[in-house]
């Protein structure tokens, strides 16, 4: 497989020197407010996106914002940091069954791009068991975005969480479930119908269930062979780049998942990291103001990022899926 010279400047700008993709994330719309205080303002919103982006872009390849609310931040990143955009809308139509998505009523991948976006994020909530008629409507969804990167020649990055009605995805019998939808949403979306050049993925397992991790936390559904062997299988499901997201874990979860994904040996190509990277520094926000989080954002919040690059030791190159020469990549 081959870019087009959009799709490889798009990869190169949210790459690190190796071809890895060391990305922050910080798109979070709805629940950040929420997580905030009751009474936050817009300005408010701006502002923590401003604050984060502008500390943590100087150890990131790049960041991930929303054009609704991540704009200002957008333009307070460091020069060396490229630029995803988010698409959707947050959250999911909760009136009718299967998690559907949407789109921003006001932006399409053209005006994302003429906004400074060097890649194209969407985020798809996604059971393999959920009704075909359910699953078609997001598969002709994930078409037509492909289809408007492609227009635009812009690379797509497809994020995907995985569900199964009626169980909670914290529990311990969906941590069962969880390697098999990991690995069948892979199967499905790495078709190319779907047009989606990077998969951003949860990691296969749940780590406060696996047996001895730093993260267990009492009940066992994975020895640590098993959930090595998991990250394994999954990453047999794709022939495309993927990255991991952390999902709202603490960073030492993220980093322990790393850690077992390197020790597995998969040729994941980075992250886009959020929560774990900021998410303890909201109450320092909220109650203490701007200047005290960004002076926690320099200090624990660089501690965390610069954790999770190190952790990025064993990530590979994503060249070699889009037979790029190194050199020809190189930022």
């Amino acid at each position: 497989m081959k870019l087009t010279p959009g799709k490889l400047a798009g990869m190169k700008a949210v790459s690190n020197n190796r071809g890895v993709i060391a990305a922050a994330a910080m798109d979070q719309r709805g629940s950040l407010r929420k997580a905030i205080g009751p009474n936050t303002t817009d300005h408010q919103v701006e502002e923590f996106k401003v604050l984060v982006t502008e500390v943590l872009t100087q150890h990131a390849s790049a960041i991930l914002l929303d054009p609704e609310w991540g704009l200002p931040a957008a333009k307070a990143r460091s020069k060396t940091a490229g630029l995803l955009l988010a698409y959707e809308k947050t959250g999911y139509d909760k009136q009718t069954p299967g998690r559907l998505p949407d789109l921003l009523d006001h932006w399409s991948v053209k005006r994302l791009k003429a906004a400074g976006a060097d890649c194209l994020k969407i985020l798809l909530y996604y059971s393999p068991d959920d009704d075909q008629k359910i699953n078609d409507v997001k598969h002709a969804w994930v078409e037509r975005i492909g289809d408007e990167c492609r227009g635009n020649d812009i690379p797509f990055f497809l994020e995907i969480v995985g569900y199964k009605e009626g169980m909670d995805e914290k529990g311990p019998e969906y941590a069962k479930l969880k390697p098999s939808i990991v690995t069948r949403y892979m199967k499905e979306f790495t078709k190319d119908q779907y047009g989606v050049d990077v998969l951003k993925l949860e990691i296969p397992i749940n780590m406060q269930y696996v047996e001895g991790a730093k993260s267990f936390k009492g009940t066992k559904v994975y020895t640590k062979k098993e959930a090595i062997d998991h990250f394994k299988a999954t990453a047999t499901a794709t022939d495309k780049p993927f990255i991991y997201l952390s999902a709202g874990v603490s960073n030492s979860e993220f980093i322990e998942d790393l850690e077992y994904a390197g020790e597995s040996g998969v040729k994941f190509n980075g992250v886009l990291c959020g929560r774990a990277t900021w998410a303890d520094g909201i109450k320092v926000y909220s109650q203490q103001g701007a200047k005290a989080f960004e002076a926690w954002l320099q200090d624990e919040g660089v501690k965390n990022i610069e954790n999770v690059n190190n952790a990025l030791k064993a990530a590979t190159s994503w060249y070699s899926y889009y037979e790029v020469p190194e050199a020809a990549a190189a930022r």
